[in-house]
């Protein structure tokens, strides 16, 4: 009995660390994400498919692969999870393709810009270096306080500029150093 009431005791000790190691993790994303200097990539949300159609036009949503319903929903709970963690607005930039410019727009967090290095070079290789020239230059231009910048974008712009796997909907938090470069702080599965 007294084995078995030792384990019960551990177990809810080890459960309570972890809960408040989450926490504590948790609290410090929130400081980063409202302390400015940060510069917050997102994939755009749920647009089933692989690439785009032959026809692709940029501006002309009927010949690109859409956000659904899901994709939809999960664009504005990345909103809702913003500002319910403080983050009321931020300068909101977007890729030219429909399914970002929704997605940014389903954020809801100020108006959004279109922003053509942000555009996907999948399908489009001759576009990688110039697109990721022209994005190094922008952040290069950024104060290191400076209010939240959320890049609404593409798997392979963020994974070219990070390192980092995302999924649809999913976040890379960087830190703008002010002389060009950023540093990363943490992956967000909102």
């Amino acid at each position: 009995m007294r084995v078995i009431l030792s384990l019960g005791i551990i177990m809810a000790a080890s459960f309570f660390i972890t809960a408040m190691n989450a926490r504590s993790g948790q609290n410090e994303l929130v400081d980063h994400l409202k302390a400015g200097g940060h510069l917050l990539m997102i994939r755009h949300a749920m647009a089933p498919g692989n690439g785009d159609p032959l026809n692709f036009r940029i501006g002309d949503c009927l010949t690109q692969r859409n956000l659904d319903d899901s994709g939809r929903a999960q664009a504005q709970s990345i909103g809702k999870w913003l500002r319910t963690r403080g983050v009321e607005t931020a300068r909101v930039y977007s890729s030219q393709w429909c399914r970002c410019l929704e997605t940014a727009n389903l954020l809801g967090l100020g108006s959004v810009q279109e922003m053509s290095a942000l555009n996907s070079f999948y399908e489009r290789n001759q576009d990688r270096e110039p697109n990721l020239r022209a994005l190094n230059e922008f952040i290069s231009r950024q104060p290191a306080q400076g209010n939240l910048i959320i890049f609404v974008t593409h798997f392979v712009t963020i994974g070219a500029m990070t390192g980092k796997s995302v999924s649809s909907g999913e976040g890379i938090l960087l830190k703008i150093h002010g002389d060009g470069s950023y540093t990363f702080v943490d992956h967000l599965n909102f």
